[in-house]
């Protein structure tokens, strides 16, 4: 008589699928954004995001570099495994900046858009949580 077993996603294996997803979908949204932001001519810009109109090109451009390096940051090193603590600490500069943009955009009476601040500060935590404490990235031995 033969036995059959079924294998199951472990916790451990399905907490390393999210983070991987939480991080590629994170990636998209920042360096998307951030290229947006330093690519758009100012007032294109300012059709889509009515406050990039309102303040110097200097500090839109600035948000944008901030948003493609958090991107690159939050799955590059992991991947390459490449200073992979870097990860944990874009992750922490994301959350930081979503809580930035939600009082940014609540002071100004767009609490329309933040459902997306919540929702990238979220991911960023749960990356955060993930990477530095559950299911860290190990460093390549070279």
């Amino acid at each position: 008589m033969s036995t059959t077993t079924f294998e199951t996603a472990t916790p451990g294996r399905a907490l390393r699928i999210g983070l991987w997803a939480a991080q590629g979908l994170l990636f998209f949204v920042f360096a998307s954004s951030g290229l947006v932001k330093l690519l758009t001519p100012i007032p294109q810009l300012a059709a889509m995001m009515p406050w990039a109109g309102q303040y110097s090109e200097a500090f839109v451009r600035a948000i944008g570099l901030v948003d493609l390096a958090g991107g690159i940051g939050i799955l590059l090193p992991a991947l390459t495994r490449i200073l992979p603590r870097l990860t944990v600490l874009a992750a922490l500069g994301c959350s930081v900046l979503q809580v930035f943009a939600l009082t940014f955009h609540l002071s100004r009476g767009e609490a329309e858009v933040t459902p997306l601040n919540v929702v990238l500060l979220a991911l960023s935590l749960f990356v955060l949580w993930g990477r530095s404490r559950k299911a860290p990235i190990a460093p390549r031995q070279f």
